[in-house]
């Protein structure tokens, strides 16, 4: 789905977006989802082991790209300070670009959106740690 430099665009990314907030986030790539996406994106969410944070401030962004769904699951840290509605902006900058066939620059652009909306509620910390791979991982 991604060429090795557009793995290498989304890992940078995702590093420009936890140095403005102390929140983690990870991408999961897969080609199908056969049940619910968030169902989906929650289940891969503990498997990654993604509610380890201190803050529990992860953040899963879920896509299934040849069946067409996707999912941004945050962690309980997240959802008790947030609005119901904190992610429609970055599924709708992912939404938008892959429409137009632009995967890797739509998740760039959501991780980058997803980094904004975090810094809100989760400034980076003067001892931050990267507490979780960065690594985007593959199903």
């Amino acid at each position: 789905m991604l060429s090795n430099l557009e793995q290498q665009k989304v890992l940078a990314s995702i590093a420009a977006a936890e140095a403005t907030t102390s929140g983690e986030l990870r991408v999961h790539l897969e080609a199908s989802c056969s049940i619910d996406p968030v169902a989906r994106a929650v289940d891969l969410f503990y498997e990654l082991g993604m509610q380890a944070t201190e803050q529990r401030n992860g953040v899963l962004i879920y896509v299934a790209y040849e069946t067409k769904n996707l999912a941004i699951i945050g962690d309980v840290g997240i959802n008790e300070l947030v609005p119901a509605d904190f992610w429609d902006s970055v599924r709708d900058i992912m939404v938008a670009n892959f429409k137009k066939g632009q995967i890797a620059e739509g998740l760039c652009a959501a991780i980058a959106e997803a980094g904004i909306q975090l810094a809100q509620y989760f400034p980076p910390q003067a001892n931050d740690q990267n507490e979780l791979s960065n690594q985007i991982s593959f199903g």
